[in-house]
């Protein structure tokens, strides 16, 4: 699993609508050449909004919070054989030139 960590870097140009369309390109392009390659299986982005559930009484609080730099805004699952493989999948990740980071994470299948 990939799970996407937003940059907090964005140059105040990149933020038109224009560059920020031309952006999105870049990842859907990112993600039509993992497909091509039989390594995308899905992914999502997430909303910014959100909630977190805690602790044995279960208090639930806002967050997490567009501000904050490690929001996570989104995830895929990738086909790789081991972690560096999937590291490797991450070398064109369009959010690195904003300092955004990818968590490259094993998925443990539970059998059931």
């Amino acid at each position: 699993m990939l799970i996407f960590h937003g940059g907090s870097d964005i140059a105040p140009e990149m933020k038109s609508p224009d560059a920020m369309q031309k952006h999105m390109q870049k990842w859907f392009a990112w993600i039509e050449k993992l497909r091509k390659e039989g390594r995308y299986e899905g992914g999502e982005a997430l909303e910014p909004r959100g909630r977190f559930v805690s602790g044995p009484k279960q208090i639930v609080t806002d967050g997490p919070f567009a501000e904050s730099k490690e929001l996570v805004g989104g995830y895929f699952i990738v086909n790789a054989k081991d972690l560096d493989d999937a590291v490797a999948l991450t070398k064109d990740y369009p959010d690195f030139i904003f300092n955004g980071k990818v968590q490259v994470r094993p998925v443990q299948k539970m059998d059931m």
